[in-house]
């Protein structure tokens, strides 16, 4: 499917009054994501290596939980039911965080938020391919990614006016822990269930569906397709796979995935590693929910028109265009780290930073993600795109264990220099993908259907036609 096809600017801001449900669980998320480190760093007077573990332990538990919710969204028809124990279990613990005196309480508590995380993620996504007609799902879920960008700037900019009156993180947590009971409240008695079933697979066949849930959450359902052989003639699983390998290599799929897992990698180590950066060189609690808008903000800004960007030059131009950007990013972060100058400014430094890496993000996950969706079109998409959330999965651990290993040498700068290092590896291979991509179709447009034979006699008279 060519990149025109996907959606991101909805027809209706809010598609469906319901779509609402999903503006304040996602402040309520938006706000936590900055309140935790800063309540490992500040309240608990912990290190940036308690923040690395927090992340690593929460990331684990994403990728192992989200093969047990995908399944069971599969089997169980009850998306009202999973976004209420999601949110009603956000709502909970982020009340028991309130209290909090202890980090392995805390790390223990961050861990069930792991658990729950993909439960909505596979119930919002499904909800929305179910309860909408396929000629306005574009429209649904391009209405539903402005509702979580609206909540994520609510919520931050609740917890910069929060934290800026000099009130405690305690107090905040509270406030988030009622914005998630009131989307579990509003899910449970304003969302019905659809009358039509469908499972995760389907999702995958929609461009503006995989977006969609590739921006949640970099784990997908897990879903490995070499299994044992069912009878003694069919071939070993271990053949099958070899099978496969050598028939990928042929294909662009494993550039993409390979050029994803650097950026999930890089990604996943700067962000677990920027706030506390934040607090080291002596920006304030308030001003990093300020930062954080930023970045939400340009999000919003551009991802609407990201389809449009998209369509008119090109994913594999603008995927490009948006890890280079990401690259430079990074770059300039770890030259605040090094610049005197730069260190006496750097609150304003890095609110230009970030916003530039939120844009640059907006257009990479919409282009990134058409690229997948050419590459699985047509083919086993469900366990490709397993394949390719595992990854994903394993580069978000990675990611916080290497920020955790780095934490111990103590250096920012070189976190943020690695983690441009690995966009800028990445380069190669989305051009070698596109490349790949461009040789394929050349190969298929050039293999005739049907031979045709011509006698020799009439060989000569065609070639003086």
């Amino acid at each position: 499917m060519d990149a025109h096809h996907v959606r991101t600017w909805p027809t209706r801001l809010v598609a469906r009054p319901w779509l609402l449900v999903f503006v304040p669980v996602n402040a309520a998320t938006a706000g936590f994501a900055v309140v935790l480190p800063l309540l490992i760093l500040v309240s608990l007077h912990a290190s940036w290596e308690s923040v690395a573990i927090a992340a690593t332990l929460f990331n684990v538990a994403v990728v192992m939980s989200s093969i047990v919710w995908g399944r069971l969204s599969d089997r169980i028809p009850k998306r009202r039911l999973f976004l209420t124990i999601n949110f009603a279990g956000f709502a909970l613990i982020y009340a028991l965080i309130g209290d909090v005196a202890s980090l392995p309480i805390l790390f223990a508590l961050y861990v069930g938020i792991g658990l729950l995380t993909p439960a909505g993620v596979s119930a919002s996504n499904l909800l929305i391919l179910e309860k909408f007609a396929p000629s306005d799902r574009a429209n649904g879920y391009a209405s539903f990614q402005e509702m979580t960008i609206l909540g994520s700037l609510v919520g931050l900019l609740l917890g910069y006016f929060w934290i800026g009156s000099n009130a405690s993180f305690q107090g905040l947590l509270y406030v988030l822990a009622a914005l998630a009971l009131v989307s579990a409240v509003a899910v449970w008695l304003g969302v019905k269930d659809p009358t039509r079933w469908l499972s995760t697979i389907h999702v995958a066949a929609h461009p503006e569906g995989l977006l969609s849930r590739l921006r949640h959450s970099s784990s997908w359902r897990i879903s490995i397709p070499f299994f044992p052989a069912r009878t003694p003639e069919e071939p070993t699983a271990w053949t099958r796979l070899t099978r496969w390998v050598r028939a990928e290599v042929r294909h662009e799929l494993p550039l993409i995935i390979g050029a994803s897992f650097l950026f999930n990698l890089s990604a996943n180590l700067f962000n677990i590693s920027y706030t506390p950066y934040l607090v080291s060189v002596g920006i304030g609690s308030a001003s990093i929910f300020l930062v954080n808008f930023a970045n939400n903000a340009a999000q919003g800004i551009v991802f609407p028109v990201s389809g449009g960007l998209t369509a008119r030059r090109g994913p594999d131009r603008l995927v490009l265009r948006a890890t280079y950007v990401r690259a430079l990013g990074y770059l300039a972060v770890a030259m605040f780290t090094l610049v005197p100058l730069l260190k006496g400014s750097a609150y304003g430094a890095n609110l230009v930073a970030f916003a530039i890496l939120g844009g640059a993000i907006a257009l990479y996950a919409t282009s990134s993600t058409m690229i997948l969706f050419r590459g699985v079109e047509g083919r086993a998409a469900g366990n490709l795109l397993g394949i390719n959330s595992a990854f994903g999965g394993v580069a978000a651990i990675l990611g916080a264990g290497l920020s955790w290993a780095l934490s111990f040498l103590g250096s920012f700068t070189l976190v943020f220099l690695v983690s441009a290092g690995a966009l800028l590896v990445s380069l190669p291979l989305w051009t070698a993908a596109h490349l790949a991509y461009a040789r394929r179709n050349a190969a298929a447009v050039e293999t005739p259907v049907a031979t045709e034979t011509i006698p020799p006699e009439k060989h000569a008279a065609r070639q003086t036609d």
